[in-house]
């Protein structure tokens, strides 16, 4: 690749980010296509700040706990206060969990969370990626506010890989992508049964910003089919909306909707 110093750099972070077993420099070489000496490099400056660590037995190198910690820092000062008292009140009342995305720029990211399971089944995806736009409750929400070519657009530039492990109902073309788009428009919130994956469902509706209208989030509850068919996925739209519409209320007092 080519591109600057620091774009290398956090291209290294990135790649990283994905592997928690970690990564020969050899293959962040190649997976970066930049030379084996400047990875080294790379790698040497970043050891030395702190943000990753090498295994002194097999040699591979690993994001170290200092970029967590300093996102755990911004939260903590940014409104994750606020923000997640409801998140938890939300999770207790339907037993599911349930996740916030931000919308910033054209990515949106699941950065908070609460189960509300505490037995049986549990679908519990990990924070801090980006929600799939083309089969995700979260991802549909989002482009149901948009125009049909808007959302196409967005859809195409976020090119994400289709995972294997898609549910059987999972959007198989942009037609039906479409299809799923009108009837959250016409809803006002979007729900999938079985897209993302194999045995599990969600529901999900837009955060406003309360003077601008914009969209700042997407508040959505999920969790296994079984427990969340077709039916209790719109028993559970009013409740969802309702909670939706208080982070819109509150979304001037926390700066993670800034």
């Amino acid at each position: 690749m080519a591109g600057s110093q620091i774009e290398r750099v956090f291209s290294v972070l990135e790649s990283l980010t994905g592997e928690p077993q970690g990564l020969p420099m050899q293959t962040l070489a190649e997976q970066l296509d930049i030379p084996k000496s400047a990875t080294h490099r790379l790698l040497a400056e970043l050891i030395r700040l702190g943000y990753v660590r090498q295994n002194p037995e097999n040699l591979r190198y690993h994001l170290s706990t200092k970029l967590v910690a300093m996102g755990f820092r911004y939260l903590s000062g940014s409104g994750a206060d606020i923000v997640q008292p409801v998140l938890d009140r939300l999770a207790r009342e339907t037993g599911e969990l349930v996740r916030l995305g931000v919308i910033e720029g054209e990515r949106q990211t699941w950065i908070a969370k609460s189960q509300g399971a505490r037995s049986g089944l549990r679908y519990d995806p990990d924070m801090g990626r980006d929600a799939p736009l083309f089969y995700t409750a979260s991802g549909h929400a989002w482009l149901a506010c948009m125009s049909d070519a808007e959302a196409l657009s967005l859809v195409e530039r976020q090119a994400v890989e289709k995972p294997e492990g898609l549910g059987p109902n999972a959007p198989r073309s942009n037609i039906e992508l479409l299809e799923r788009l009108r009837l959250a428009r016409e809803q006002g919130y979007a729900w999938v049964e079985e897209s993302s994956a194999v045995g599990t469902s969600a529901i999900a509706a837009v955060i406003r910003h309360p003077l601008q209208g914009r969209v700042i989030g997407v508040l959505s509850i999920a969790g296994p089919s079984a427990r969340m068919p077709g039916a209790r996925l719109h028993e559970l739209a009013p409740t969802l909306l309702a909670f939706a519409q208080e982070l819109s209320a509150a979304s001037q007092a926390s700066e993670l909707f800034s």
